[in-house]
């Protein structure tokens, strides 16, 4: 056998090894906690995950729910940031993380929601809830609800701020992941505050005036440089809980840890998590900017609608396929029957990849369009006849 002959029969065989290896080579971390879950926050796509359905005990992780009723509110323009929120006896009787408010004591709702987002205060959590509600209860009648509308089949709360420990008082790393996703999604501005490592409020009470400095919860933020978020928690019951958000080449994961043993160990399962999403995941991201066609209009008052896409197109791989060979088609009916309103899907955009239906985008009319009545078709007869 030649030299040259052996050196070809070496090249085929580590060619054919290559083609039979997986593209994504990279295993899944092996977790210390029990219940995990890794998601790509644009998409919602799961990409990882381990008795995610579980339901737990969440600790303060129960306060991404807080976060998302209070901005819900200042949506409404009902309660603003410069908001002044008084602190209750009973707000004040917190224990666990808190941040020292005192009865009758008066913050900003900015300054409340830097004490829930940075120091996990219970006291500010509660403050904050009373300020919305009128009572914690209330509030978090707010919380279930809004609970219910995300689908989240295996939450329920009972207090605010999670330090319950009432068997009643529960959620699943997979309802966090989504819970987080909305929060993020819906209100970025909340990572201007969960990216804060350190900061002082002021004290003003009848003693007196103090400083206080916030202290983030979350040592992520100085131990991966991607870190925008999102919130720990933990108790005897729950053990070390963590809702972590990172962004990286336009990527924002959500990794979420219950019941780790260790407040070290639930950073470092984030961490491998996050690793192991970046090292796995790429994103095909469509921003349908371009103008699309007007489409006839049957019966209307005018001939024609403008049409615009519902939004951008992401689709999240971790396959390693080759994302140039996406194909994008539109699909429209040739014509469209009077009235129409401003935001009705008339069509779509979809997407394919090796010839599979990934995704598609809806395209929505961009007028609204009255059905014609006798003098339109009379104007319509007019214009015809004057060459308009």
């Amino acid at each position: 056998m030649s030299k040259y002959f052996k050196v070809t029969l070496c090249y085929v065989i580590c060619f054919i090894f290559l083609l039979m290896t997986p593209v994504n080579a990279f295993a899944a971390p092996a977790l210390e906690a029990p219940s995990y879950i890794l998601m790509e926050a644009s998409t919602g796509q799961i990409i990882c995950e381990q008795n995610a359905g579980e339901r737990r005990s969440p600790a303060s992780i129960t306060k991404i729910m807080t976060l998302i009723v209070i901005f819900d509110h200042l949506g409404t323009g009902r309660v603003r940031l410069d908001s002044e929120v008084m602190t209750s006896a009973y707000a004040k009787s917190m224990g666990g993380s808190q941040v020292f408010l005192e009865e009758g004591e008066v913050q900003s709702l900015e300054t409340i929601i830097k004490c829930i987002a940075v120091a996990s205060g219970n006291d500010a959590s509660v403050a904050a809830a009373e300020f919305i509600a009128g009572s914690e209860q209330e509030f978090v009648a707010l919380m279930n609800k809004r609970a219910e509308e995300l689908g989240l089949t295996d939450t329920h709360f009972e207090d605010c701020c999670g330090l319950s420990e009432s068997d009643n008082h529960y959620t699943s790393a997979k309802d966090v992941a989504i819970m987080s996703r909305e929060l993020i999604t819906k209100y970025p501005q909340i990572l201007d505050y969960t990216k804060i490592w350190m900061e002082d409020i002021t004290h003003v009470t009848t003693q007196g005036t103090s400083n206080f400095t916030l202290s983030s919860t979350n040592k992520l933020l100085k131990m991966y440089e991607w870190t925008t978020g999102l919130k720990t928690g933990s108790t005897s019951k729950a053990l070390y809980c963590l809702s972590a958000t990172a962004s990286k080449d336009n990527i924002d994961l959500i990794a979420v840890v219950m019941g780790s043993p260790s407040n070290k160990t639930r950073f470092q399962d984030a961490m491998s998590l996050l690793n192991y999403g970046y090292s796995v995941s790429a994103l095909y991201e469509d921003a349908n900017t371009e103008q699309l066609p007007s489409i006839p209009v049957k019966g209307g008052v005018v001939d024609e609608a403008a049409l615009v896409y519902k939004g951008p197109f992401r689709y999240l791989d971790i396959a390693g396929s080759d994302l140039g060979s996406i194909e994008k088609t539109i699909s429209l009916p040739a014509e469209i029957t009077a009235p129409v309103t401003r935001g009705d899907a008339v069509g779509e955009a979809i997407y394919k990849l090796n010839g599979q239906r990934i995704g598609s985008v809806s395209i929505l009319s961009d007028v609204t369009i009255d059905k014609a009545g006798y003098k339109d078709y009379l104007m319509k007869v007019w214009r015809l006849y004057c060459g308009l």
